[in-house]
């Protein structure tokens, strides 16, 4: 059975949801009312060669093939070629099995490139709040990491009497972070760690799960690329100092988690 098929096999019990990690800060959501939401799917190899001469070549191998990528919505934090990846989502696009696609303004423009349609393309904002049936996307500030994209952005997802659980996406530490985090009650957060080109480092990211105080803190965008990674150990020994080391979770690729209320 492929991870594709899984997913969509899988039953969801009220007040959970079911989660994969795809790599990187990719994210596949399952609600108990069957919707599917993608979240930066990075499923090539595209960003290799660097043309800054680092080695991006990719480490985690692919979970989901892009042609068969199937999801109620696909969201984008930002444009970023690893979170808005222009191989996956033409692919994805050509299959055609993707009901909508969301994201801040400098995915738009993506979005239209890789060919899907504009009736399904919905622009989002921190603040703003998407409903899917039993989901609800509730739009994160994040600080962007370079001038290339000034539109980044989070996500808490949420289920009906059931869990949030925020993906940071890409994002510079500042307090605004945590108490845009921290507002929403979260049972669980997938956080950058990774701390290069001016992303969150494991002991920053320890810092904003201790402020807003999730169940479960889930390192991400640590696992991709030899030049852009760090040990998720670190993750755990920043929250251990800091007198939290319980909240740690680590997601393995491919592989269900399910997050609930406690």
């Amino acid at each position: 059975m492929s991870l594709m098929e899984e997913i969509y096999g899988t039953l969801v019990e009220r007040k959970t949801m079911a989660v994969w990690f795809l790599g990187q800060n990719g994210w596949a959501i399952r609600s108990p009312a069957g919707k599917v939401v993608i979240v930066d799917p990075y499923l090539s190899d595209s960003c290799n060669p660097s043309r800054r001469g680092l080695d991006l070549a990719r480490q985690v191998p692919i979970p989901i093939l892009p042609q068969d990528l199937r999801a109620d919505m696909l969201v984008c934090t930002h444009s970023h070629k690893d979170h808005a990846d222009p191989e996956t989502l033409c692919l994805a696009c050509q299959a055609g099995r993707i009901g909508g696609f969301l994201g801040p303004a400098q995915t738009q423009a993506l979005f239209a490139d890789a060919g899907a349609p504009p009736e399904d393309c919905l622009l989002t904002w921190p603040g703003d709040v998407v409903e899917l049936d039993d989901i609800r996307l509730h739009g994160t500030f994040a600080l962007p990491t370079d001038t290339s994209d000034q539109t980044h952005m989070g996500f808490v997802v949420e289920v009906d009497d059931g869990p949030k659980f925020w993906i940071t996406g890409d994002t510079a530490w500042c307090d605004l972070l945590a108490e845009s985090g921290g507002q929403h009650q979260l049972d669980a957060m997938a956080v950058c760690i990774n701390g290069g080109y001016a992303n969150l480092s494991h002991w920053q990211a320890a810092e904003l799960a201790m402020r807003v105080n999730p169940r479960l803190a889930i390192p991400c965008h640590w696992d991709m690329f030899a030049d852009n990674s760090c040990d998720p150990r670190m993750f755990a020994a920043s929250l251990t100092v800091k007198g939290i080391g319980e909240k740690y979770c680590l997601a393995e690729h491919g592989k269900k988690l399910v997050i609930g209320t406690e």
